[in-house]
């Protein structure tokens, strides 16, 4: 358990900016007492004392903003960054140097019992506000986005976001476990691309009426109509432009 404390202390310092000595970290990192008490709490959980390790767990919710159920197994080297609104479940698993923001979730889908909430492995890291549940797996440097919402196990290396969570971006470089801020916008991709889409359908529409136009006139089609067929003299065409016209 000390190790663990000993590696919590050393990560934040590694990860955290504006942590300025081992004192301020002892004294005002909330996400770091939420560990060192759950820590506690979970040796006593696993030796099956009663009450007291969900006694502890809610003073520490009381004094931390984070609530972690003993039951849950968290790995050396966690950062709870701010920490305020975290939630763990019991069956909940947290491995190795893990950086979770605030009002991450880690939570259950239902009342089912046994294995009900996600597995983070190695290196994950869950943006602010994300919530990941169910009994899925999240694999190794797997970065989630902030106000994400995971519902089902994502593979190694992948970068998720949206509602539903969903993998857009998956490679074998090791990310940078700061940069949870650097994900792609996957809709603003996507409004884009119809936008040019709508540009290139109207320039198209512009260019065929002006066509139209010329064949009503009985003037020869010339360049940019010169591709269009010749069943563009068709009465039928004529008529339905006469009726526009009128």
């Amino acid at each position: 358990m000390l190790n663990a404390i000993r590696a919590d202390l050393a990560i934040i310092k590694e990860r955290d900016p504006a942590a300025r000595g081992t004192l301020e970290i002892l004294l005002c990192y909330p996400g770091f007492h939420a560990l060192v008490l759950h820590r506690l709490s979970h040796r006593l959980w696993g030796m099956g004392v009663p009450l007291l390790p969900r006694l502890l767990s809610q003073l520490s919710r009381l004094l931390t903003g984070v609530e972690i159920h003993p039951g849950a197994r968290i790995g050396r080297g966690v950062f709870i960054d701010h920490g305020m609104g975290v939630v763990i479940g019991e069956t909940s698993v947290v491995g190795h140097n893990c950086l979770l923001y605030q009002g991450v979730t880690l939570g259950g889908t239902g009342k089912e019992h046994g294995k009900r909430h996600p597995t983070l492995e190695n290196n994950v890291v869950v943006g602010a506000g994300a919530k990941v549940l169910g009994a899925i797996t999240v694999g190794a440097n797997t970065r989630i986005g902030a106000g994400s919402v995971v519902l089902r196990s994502v593979e190694p290396n992948c970068t998720v976001v949206g509602i539903p969570g969903r993998v857009v971006h998956q490679s074998g470089v090791r990310i940078d476990p700061l940069a949870h801020s650097a994900l792609p916008d996957t809709e603003a991709r996507v409004i884009r691309n119809l936008m040019e889409r709508i540009d290139t359908l109207e320039n198209e529409l512009a260019r065929l009426q002006a066509c139209l136009r010329e064949v009503a006139a009985g003037r020869p089609l010339q360049e940019p109509c010169s591709g269009l067929s010749q069943n563009l003299m068709d009465r039928e065409i004529l008529e339905f432009l006469g009726d526009e016209s009128g």
